[in-house]
């Protein structure tokens, strides 16, 4: 299980109320064909026990995402170093540890709006009107995310 400190946009003005630990994913949604979803344990301070919110994406919005996030050419060059019989197994995790990047973003739409106290699931086109100006701001969180999970040093992905 991965916890993932709450992130808000710079420069944060108070604490972020929640805490959010991925529970699960990316996983294919059943019936929705190129759609993954990730689960999130979300609990906030004042809350006697946390609630699950699941966070669907696209592979288009994934493929729009990567694009702006220039992802793969970051990947590779992160990557650079890296014992190529070592490279396709992180490049493979580096994959997914993107889209849970990208599902945790579009988990921040909610919460800077607030949310109650149960479970939810935020379909793909949730939040769609502040999708690409959110994945554009948050470059650096989804890059750090990947190059944490992997292991890799700040010296790894500081000039890409």
């Amino acid at each position: 299980m991965t916890v993932i400190q709450c992130a808000m946009p710079e420069p944060p003005s108070e604490p972020c109320p929640y805490r959010v630990t991925l529970f699960f994913g990316p996983e294919p949604v059943e019936g929705k064909p190129s759609t993954h979803a990730c689960v999130f344990n979300v609990k906030k301070r004042s809350w006697k026990g946390g609630v699950q919110v699941t966070v669907e994406i696209t592979d288009s919005q994934i493929q729009f995402d990567r694009a702006a996030v220039d992802f793969g050419r970051w990947i590779d060059a992160a990557l650079l170093e890296t014992p190529s019989e070592e490279r396709k197994s992180l490049a493979d995790r580096a994959e997914e540890l993107f889209i849970q990047a990208l599902c945790r973003c579009k988990l921040e739409l909610l919460l800077q709006s607030g949310i109650t106290q149960e479970t939810r699931r935020l379909t793909a086109d949730t939040g769609a009107a502040d999708w690409e100006e959110t994945v554009r701001r948050r470059t650096g969180f989804v890059t750090s995310y990947v190059a944490t999970e992997l292991d890799l040093t700040p010296r790894d992905t500081s000039s890409f």
